[in-house]
């Protein structure tokens, strides 16, 4: 490898120290068709000189035989392996390469701009900090453009380069470069990105790609490579509240029973009190056992098994959480859905819900609504086709443990798979649960001595129903007494002229939502549906109340 270090002959132990202590980012290259996504890291790899001779002596060869640039180098051939990507001169297929510089490390993914092939974005995109999003300077924003960009807003990336390739073919043109800007920032403005940093290159001739080019002296800003080793990503999972899907119960002997995982968020030390999601039991951490001995501390990120103090029921699937803030089980998601597969999402067909380590059957009871890449807006399908975008809501057999996408991409996102092919037809981002028990209100005791009760208390925000058409509450799991803490949100989706289904596990629980009605000036009906209660809560004004509700047909 060309790629050299001095150290390398002096101190082979001070250069893998060095290599160690790098920072590590993965980003990912999108956008349309021919929009040079697979040049442009072509080009990263052979500027920073990580290609080894044989690949060298390969891509020359290569290019005269298939490549696209009349038997110069064609760095996009580093990328496009596949036989069907050579001879079409498309990617097909995802391809991860790595490579260094003297300051940080890089996985990068080289993703398909053809909207056939947008399933496999999505899968480079899901580990993604960064996305360089790629635009033809000649064509400036297309349909692939938008939908990506949506897409990695969805999977969690908030830093966006907007890289407008081809300048070299438009003589680069300060004033078509800053219209494209202009577009994009108008687009991608309800898209919450952190960042958006547009920088004008030519990946084929490298002008602003490793160093600035001449031919740009009314841009101001760094070259890409200077941008990805000096963006600051930051890696909040440690943070987080812990979590640890168990992916193997290990059971060597009789004195020996340890929960293997990958830590998904947070922190955990010897002698933490950690809970099982599922079952709400609690135990302490025993010992952090991993490979290279056991740990006092393990953070996000690391491969540990634990063991416990006390004996209690885990298996694969479960969850171990911190005690103070553990994740909401529930049975009813709402989340973002890409639809990933030929056939089209039946709404109320059993899928497989894979989330981190665990499998559900479940099925999406009604499709809130689709986003329409170009204009973002939201249009009312009865079903989702290959690569549509929407909203759903799901119900599973069982309750999950879930946290919101935006707050943890482990333990909030999941796949859809059909069970007779076992296909990934879908992949999930969790948007919220309901209803979200309030974490900072003490449990209400009533009643007085043998006979005092804790009352369960619940808060109501628009994100617990937020939805197209009537939100569900679904308390049916709950025993006992309920108290309800209103948000200023969730009066407002009541003014909107949404409805609220709350569903009700026993008619004593009826009281707190009837107080509640009467308190917020809400219209209060009810009915009974074989072993549950039903009560629909909305405001009053000129729409009459479903006719359905009052033949029992909730």
């Amino acid at each position: 490898m060309a790629h050299q270090s001095e150290l390398i002959e002096k101190d082979i132990l001070a250069y893998l120290k060095s290599q160690e202590e790098k920072s590590l980012l993965r980003f990912i290259t999108c956008g349309s068709v021919d929009d040079g996504k697979s040049t442009l890291i072509g080009r990263l790899l052979w500027d920073s000189k990580m290609i080894f001779e044989d690949q060298l002596a390969a891509l020359e060869a290569d290019s005269k035989k298939v490549g696209t640039q009349g038997g110069a180098i064609d760095y996009a051939l580093l990328l496009d392996g596949l036989q069907a990507e050579r001879e079409q001169g498309i990617t097909i297929d995802v391809a991860y390469r790595f490579f260094s510089t003297d300051r940080r490390k890089f996985i990068v993914a080289d993703t398909p701009g053809h909207e056939q092939y947008t399933r496999n974005m999505v899968t480079g995109a899901s580990t993604a900090q960064v996305a360089v999003i790629l635009v033809d300077a000649r064509k400036g924003l297309l349909t692939q453009t938008r939908r990506h960009s949506y897409l990695v807003s969805l999977v969690g990336i908030r830093h966006v380069v907007l890289a407008v390739n081809k300048m070299d073919l438009i003589d680069f043109d300060e004033e078509r470069f800053a219209a494209i800007v202009r577009d994009y920032g108008e687009f991608a403005a309800p898209l919450g990105f952190a960042s958006i940093t547009a920088i004008p290159i030519s990946a084929l001739n490298g002008d602003n790609v490793i160093e600035a080019s001449g031919s740009t002296p009314w841009y101001q800003g760094p070259p890409l490579m200077n941008y990805l080793e000096t963006v600051q990503v930051a890696e909040e999972r440690a943070a987080e509240p812990f979590r640890l899907p168990v992916q193997w119960v290990n059971r060597p002997h009789l004195d020996f029973r340890g929960f293997c995982g990958t830590i998904a968020s947070g922190t955990v030390q010897r002698g933490d009190e950690v809970r099982v999601a599922a079952s709400g039991r609690t135990s302490r951490v025993a010992r952090i056992v991993t490979m290279g001995g056991d740990l006092t501390e393990a953070v996000a990120g690391q491969a540990v098994t634990l063991t416990l103090t006390d004996e209690i029921d885990i298996s694969r699937g479960d969850m171990l959480t911190a005690t103070d803030a553990p994740p909401r089980l529930s049975r009813h998601p709402e989340a973002h859905l890409v639809w990933l597969h030929d056939t089209a999402l039946v709404p109320g067909q059993v899928y497989l819900v894979k989330t981190a380590s665990a499998v559900t059957p479940g099925r999406v009871t009604r499709v809130q609504y689709a986003v329409d890449v170009n204009t973002l807006e939201q249009r009312q399908v009865p079903t989702l086709g290959l690569n549509g975008i929407g909203v759903v809501r799901l119900e599973l057999d069982r309750a999950v443990a879930f946290d919101p996408y935006r707050k943890n991409r482990e333990t909030g996102s999941f796949i859809l798979i059909d069970r007779f092919s076992n296909a990934t037809v879908a992949a999930g981002m969790v948007i919220a649960t309901a209803p979200l028990e309030s974490p900072d209100v003490a449990p209400t005791e009533t009643g007085t001595g043998e006979n005092a009760v804790i009352a369960r208390r619940f808060i109501l925000s628009e994100n617990t129903v937020n939805g197209a058409d009537m939100g569900v509450v679904d308390l049916t799991r709950e025993w006992g007494p309920i108290e309800y803490e209103v948000s200023l949100s969730f009066l407002d989706h009541l003014g909107k002229g949404n409805r609220v289904l709350f569903r009700l596990r026993e008619v004593g629980q009826l009281e707190p939502v009837a107080r509640m009605a009467y308190e917020h000036n809400l219209v209060f009906e009810f009915g009974r549906s074989r072993d549950r209660v039903n009560v629909i809560l909305y405001k009053s004004g000129p729409e009459p109340v479903p006719q359905d509700f009052e033949r029992g047909g909730l």
